[in-house]
């Protein structure tokens, strides 16, 4: 008996090439033709396309491919710090570092693995990190593809230290739409956010769902696990699912502050949206040997102007 067709081999659908600064990114790809690039610096996931070879995640024409400097655009991952909240640089240290594949991660779930291209990647801190926050961490990040083309991140930080540290964290994700004006979020109704425009000042959102006419930048509070994106001119949906993130964060610059940032085209604020799993509000602290994890699943459906077709509330289904 030959082998059987259905067998599917992860190793096959990733490729590690390099990028022009030399520094590795992995490729996954998946059966249908879609796929997904990470790159070492940062953990950063950089491109994500559906199987028609449409790019789906944001990345400006004028972000800054050089190391140090983290990219505008793809996944960026926010941690130990989110935006300016703390003592370190903004959104902490661990997008601007070369992480490092881990050929030997502890196992996640075979559901984690099934049919998947995936790769794992380790950071650990440096003597410089330890200097500017003194916790000894271990992050491990797998990202993977399904069959279906939906992306997941699985963040798993473990306290290696010998006293308990406390963090906060985002998957600040740029997602590519087709008109700001056209598009809007189902599953923040009713919320409380802190508005970063307001000196973090609590509101409560008061609309049917969430659209745009202006800057926002604000932390939605106590978010269900199912938040859901429509984009009415791409007549599609970006539905975002997570656990261990109870924060959502919405950001759009707009055009005045579009225009005060040297990596950011002045008109690209009209074709972005980032919508972020986030641990922010209540920053999570992690004993001595404790590990937590933090998942993101994003995946598109076609959708019309009505969204009843899946439940905003329904178990994440993971």
């Amino acid at each position: 008996m030959g082998h059987s067709a259905a067998v599917w081999d992860y190793r096959a659908a990733t490729e590690i090439t390099k990028d022009w600064n030399g520094i590795d990114k992995i490729v996954l790809r998946n059966p249908r033709g879609a796929s997904a690039r990470v790159s070492l610096h940062g953990g950063q996931v950089t491109s994500w396309r559906n199987e028609q070879g449409e790019e789906l995640l944001f990345t400006s024409s004028k972000a800054i491919f050089k190391p140090p400097k983290a990219l505008r655009g793809g996944i960026p991952i926010c941690f130990p710090q989110f935006g300016n909240c703390g003592s370190l640089e903004q959104h902490g240290f661990a997008r601007n570092k070369i992480w490092i594949i881990d050929e030997n991660p502890p196992p996640l779930s075979p559901n984690d693995s099934h049919g998947k291209s995936f790769i794992d990647l380790l950071l650990k801190p440096s003597e410089e990190d330890l200097k500017c926050w003194p916790h000894s961490f271990e992050f491990r990040l797998r990202v993977s593809l399904a069959a279906d083309g939906s992306l997941t991140l699985i963040s798993r930080i473990r306290n290696v230290n010998g006293k308990p540290f406390s963090f906060s964290f985002a998957y600040h994700t740029y997602l590519s739409v087709s008109d700001i004006s056209e598009v809007r979020i189902e599953g923040l109704e009713t919320l409380d956010y802190l508005d970063n425009l307001c000196q973090k000042e609590r509101f409560t959102e008061q609309g049917d769902a969430k659209t745009f006419e202006s800057e926002v930048d604000q932390v939605y509070l106590s978010t269900p696990n199912v938040v859901a994106v429509l984009d009415h001119e791409k007549k599609r949906t970006y539905v975002i699912r997570k656990e261990g993130l109870p924060d959502v964060v919405v950001w759009n610059p707009w055009e005045k502050k579009s225009k005060s940032m040297a990596d950011f085209g002045d008109d690209e604020y009209k074709q972005m949206l980032c919508v972020d799993g986030a641990a922010i509000e209540k920053p999570v602290t992690l004993k001595p040997g404790e590990e937590w994890t933090g998942r993101l699943e994003l995946s598109v459906v076609a959708s019309t102007l009505s969204s009843e077709h899946f439940d905003l509330q329904a178990s994440s289904g993971f």
